[in-house]
């Protein structure tokens, strides 16, 4: 934690700090809690361009519940690295409130319908084409089709993989298997809807309502893109054996029910974003040796290849 950052922060808002605290956050960027004399914000230094997140998280605000931005910092700003500062959620990390143990088989259920429900409400947002964002503005770069694209990048992806991680056989074998499964997606190859692409249990705030539950915020909107929501779905299922019995149906019955009304599920949606996630998976074992997510998705990718992708239709 560097102390003249935090304070070149306070300074920019206009206040000084009162204490501060380092809190978890992703591989690629460090997440600290500023107590500043008119209140709390949560400041992110590292990972991605913020002024594109910001961008993105402006335009998801409208239909999603999405912390406020206070500050961005750019790359290259006085202040040191590139950060974003927003503001203090209270609630509660649904990872920690799914590993308590406490809640029934009904109110998870319950709780996964409301997630659900965010989660698809994310796809309000709506682009001109598919691809990833240039800037602040969410210009779209033109993309080629996912359906093209998916075997090239598992032959890539695979190519870096650290040996101690995938064998080779395992290797060769799911790059067959994206193969055979990447035209699927030209089903959803003209999707073009705010995809937030790190939909998972440490990335959603909850909190209690009256006797249920509510989402209070969708946070690290940093690998968002225009393309098809259905993977934001599969990236919430992607380690869902390990959630408690209950959760991921709730889940699925609130991400159906809560699509917008101008993109219907097409038949078998939860295996098409099941494809669409093998992108995520093929980047993820790339990380370096020791990185506890990308031996998770080792082991997905080692189940997939043995058994086929999941939710087949």
């Amino acid at each position: 934690m560097r102390i003249a950052e935090m304070q070149g922060i306070a300074e920019a808002l206009g206040s000084k700090i009162v204490t501060t605290s380092v809190l978890a956050g992703g591989f690629s960027h460090e997440t600290c809690l500023l107590t500043l004399a008119e209140g709390r914000v949560v400041a992110r230094f590292g990972g991605t361009d913020p002024v594109i997140e910001a961008g993105v998280m402006a335009a998801a605000r409208r239909h999603v519940p999405v912390p406020d931005v206070v500050l961005v910092v750019p790359a290259g700003d006085e202040l040191g690295r590139p950060a974003m500062v927003i503001e203090y959620v209270d609630g509660l990390v649904l990872s920690g409130v799914l590993d308590r143990g406490d809640l029934g088989r009904s109110e998870l259920a319950e709780l996964g319908a409301e997630v659900g429900a965010a989660v698809a409400g994310v796809a309000a947002v709506t682009f001109d084409r598919r691809g990833f964002f240039a800037d602040g503005g969410l210009t779209v770069k033109e993309e080629q089709p996912w359906s093209r694209q998916l075997a090239e990048v598992a032959e890539s992806c695979m190519a870096a993989v650290p040996e101690s991680r995938l064998d080779g056989v395992t290797r060769r074998d799911w790059v067959r298997l994206c193969e055979v499964s990447a035209p699927l997606l030209a089903t959803v190859d003209g999707h073009t809807r705010l995809v937030h692409a790190d939909v998972n249990p440490k990335n959603v705030l909850v909190s209690r309502a009256g006797g249920g539950w509510r989402v209070a915020a969708l946070l690290d909107w940093e690998f968002s893109y225009s393309g098809c929501p259905y993977g934001d779905a599969a990236n919430m299922l992607r380690f869902g054996a390990d959630y408690p019995a209950g959760f991921l149906d709730g889940f699925r019955a609130g991400f159906a029910a809560h699509q917008p009304a101008d993109l219907p599920l097409v038949e078998g949606w939860a295996h098409l974003g099941r494809v669409l996630d093998m992108f995520a998976l093929s980047d993820l074992v790339t990380r370096p040796v020791g990185h506890v997510v990308a031996d998770q998705a080792a082991e997905q990718i080692r189940l997939w290849v043995r058994q086929g992708v999941p939710d087949q239709p």
